[in-house]
């Protein structure tokens, strides 16, 4: 069986069979977690369209209060509940099966510190996931939105621009409330 190598606690977490699932590289997902590192502890994290969990898991690795894993893949979800019990980090996550916008528009306000947003490069579907989001308001006041898209994707969310990070073809954009975060915060962003 090949494992995703690179993940939480040093354990070697599955992969999603098939090439439906676009698994985060490793390059990035370190780059990702020195940019979100210190938003991480305590924080209660979405990871949407999460695939393999792989993200999600290692916040709760690295101290987040909990994580909701949201997918609408089956095999994906199977392998999500596999890589938590690997991880050893199922009291803090809870996984959910679903389209991101079906799961978002029941969520309460404010639920999330932090949104790991990783859909199908191409398409529409970040964009219409960012107004989702924005539409049901369930970022905290300080919260971030973390988004892995391709490089040629428009970002056209209604939120405020963090930095913009670029490896290859991948870019991670950060995206927070308008005048939400201290702006000495805002500029490590």
């Amino acid at each position: 069986m090949r494992v995703i190598s690179g993940s939480a606690r040093g354990c070697k977490l599955h992969p999603v069979p098939g090439m439906t699932t676009r698994p985060t590289t490793d390059r990035v997902k370190e780059s990702v977690f020195n940019i979100i590192q210190t938003h991480i502890r305590d924080a209660r994290v979405l990871d949407l369209f999460a695939g393999t969990g792989q993200l999600g898991i290692e916040t709760l690795s690295r101290g987040a209060a909990l994580c909701d894993f949201v997918d609408q893949d089956r095999k994906a979800l199977g392998v999500i509940r596999k890589n938590i019990e690997l991880a050893r980090v199922g009291d803090r996550a809870r996984v959910h099966a679903g389209t991101a916008a079906a799961f978002v528009s029941r969520c309460p306000k404010a639920a999330y510190d932090l949104i790991l947003l990783d859909p199908p490069y191409g398409g529409k579907i970040l964009n219409d996931t960012l107004f989702a989001l924005n539409q049901f308001d369930i970022l905290s006041p300080s919260g971030i939105i973390l988004c892995e898209s391709a490089i040629e994707d428009e970002i056209c969310a209604p939120f405020a621009r963090g930095r913009e990070y670029r490896y290859g073809a991948i870019k991670i954009t950060v995206l927070h409330r308008e005048d939400s975060t201290p702006e000495e915060e805002r500029e490590s962003l």
